[in-house]
């Protein structure tokens, strides 16, 4: 077989189709495997597309009215900064032009059945459109040392953590979302081992420790918290901080209003796909493997009906402003990925939704995308020539591409970059050192959390 052409025919595919096609083929596959109904699985895979594309719509929407929000604050502040800011899609063009990249398919799901198997893991991965994510940490290693087989036992490390980070939260999301039977896969919520321990810490303010999600601040302040209001000073706020006229002003007001207002809506189509799924993944997987309950691995947007992601989103816009215009070593430009998504998420669901404390993660966590998209350029600019994602003309004066919102960006530079100690780098073999303590410190406490939670539900019936 010839892999590199195998991995450009998928990578054109998936270019063509995107995760609004590719996801739902996996479900509905999925689906008829654990005996649903043909027409039942069809019809919940569709309504799923539906439901990627819509979010998919709305994010694109408000990145394009965003984006040029913080182009002028740049332009305001006089920012010349030399790193084009390619965005999340360089990142996946260079992963797909590996040629060893579609052996990361097998890879994950060999690893996925034996952990499943072996009862490491109740998470069923089905979160396929992000493989390039693995691939992309494998071509790191490649591109420091040469080695493709360590590569691959890295991108394998990578997938156990990502299992086992689903699993962490899969509690959690049900709370948070009240979808039944599904988690989170996806490498951006590697963050919350960073986060955790901080969050621990705010925990102990007592103004920060208390139920402070977007339903509890409409509580306190009423119409100012209904999502199509806040939305509209949000983006009123915004314009004048771009420094538009009135119309504009107004206009951009109305703009983050709608998509505030739609987020929840498109939410509750996951909702509706996801269930009939998920359960009948549930009743089937129950039979396999008799007294425990499997959840399925997705991506990230099922989450998006969180007002709190959106919320915090809109706000680190000026912040990443501002970091990117006063912390010394900083050198891109943010804008291909000024909407971080990947900044937020695992704020969420660290702080299950308090809305300061996820503002104030967000707020130590935005240097760290700047920093890691800074270090990474020279090396990522370099591969997007060698496999042509990128043109050289594209790249402006500087010849630099990177990206400011790369997903999980401790773990992807630490566990890509860490032999570089033996070149005299130090800095990721701590950043490793600091992410695995982190983790395995998130990974006990909640742990410890989850268990008494449930010794106390066991015994209070019996106290009644």
């Amino acid at each position: 077989m010839d892999f590199a052409a195998a991995s450009q025919w998928i990578n054109g595919f998936l270019s063509s189709v995107g995760a609004a096609v590719f996801v739902p083929i996996i479900m509905i596959i999925m689906g008829l495997i654990v005996r649903m109904k043909p027409k039942d699985a069809i019809s919940a895979g569709i309504l799923l597309g539906v439901a990627f594309t819509g979010m998919s719509m709305l994010i694109s929407y408000m990145g394009n009215i965003i984006q040029p929000v913080g182009e002028a604050m740049l332009k305001n502040l006089g920012i010349d900064l030399p790193i084009l800011d390619g965005g999340w899609t360089t990142m996946a063009a260079i992963a797909w032009s590996w040629p060893y990249a579609i052996l990361m398919f097998p890879l994950m799901i060999i690893v996925n059945i034996i952990m499943l198997v072996g009862n490491k893991t109740d998470t069923f991965n089905a979160d396929l459109w992000n493989v390039w994510g693995k691939i992309f940490t494998a071509v790191g290693v490649v591109g420091l040392t040469g080695n493709v087989l360590l590569a691959f036992v890295i991108a394998a490390i990578q997938i156990v953590f990502e299992l086992k980070t689903a699993d962490l939260f899969k509690d959690e999301i049900y709370e948070l979302t009240g979808i039944p039977g599904v988690t989170c896969t996806h490498k951006m919520v590697f963050l919350s081992a960073i986060y955790y321990p901080i969050d621990k810490l705010l925990r102990k303010i007592p103004a920060l420790n208390h139920k402070a999600d977007a339903e509890a601040l409409h509580d306190k302040i009423g119409i100012f918290a209904e999502n199509h209001v806040l939305g509209f000073i949000l983006g009123c706020l915004f314009g004048l901080l771009g420094g538009y006229d009135p119309g504009a002003l107004l206009t951009l007001g109305i703009q983050c209003a709608m998509c505030l207002t739609l987020f929840p809506v498109i939410s509750k189509y996951f909702m509706e796909a996801l269930s009939p799924i998920s359960e009948a993944v549930s009743d089937y997987m129950h039979g396999k493997f008799e007294g425990r309950t499997l959840v399925v691995g997705l991506d990230w947007p099922f989450l998006g009906g969180s007002n709190e992601i959106w919320i915090t989103i809109i706000l680190s816009i000026p912040l990443t402003v501002l970091y990117a215009f006063i912390l010394p070593d900083n050198k891109i430009l943010p804008f291909a990925g000024i909407v971080n998504i990947a900044l937020v998420v695992p704020a969420y669901l660290v702080t299950k939704g308090n809305l300061p404390r996820m503002i104030i993660l967000s707020v130590i966590g935005i240097p760290i995308f700047l920093l890691v998209g800074t270090a990474f350029a020279p090396f990522v600019s370099q591969l997007a020539l060698s496999t042509g994602a990128v043109a050289k003309d594209a790249l402006g004066a500087s010849g630099l591409i990177s990206n400011s919102s790369i997903d999980g960006p401790w773990f992807t530079y630490a566990f890509s970059q860490f032999l570089d100690c033996m070149n005299g780098n130090f800095i990721p073999l701590g950043m490793l050192i600091v992410w695995l303590a982190g983790y395995f410190y998130m990974y006990r406490d909640m742990k410890k959390v989850a268990a008494k939670k449930a010794e106390s539900e066991a015994t209070e019936p019996a106290a009644e």
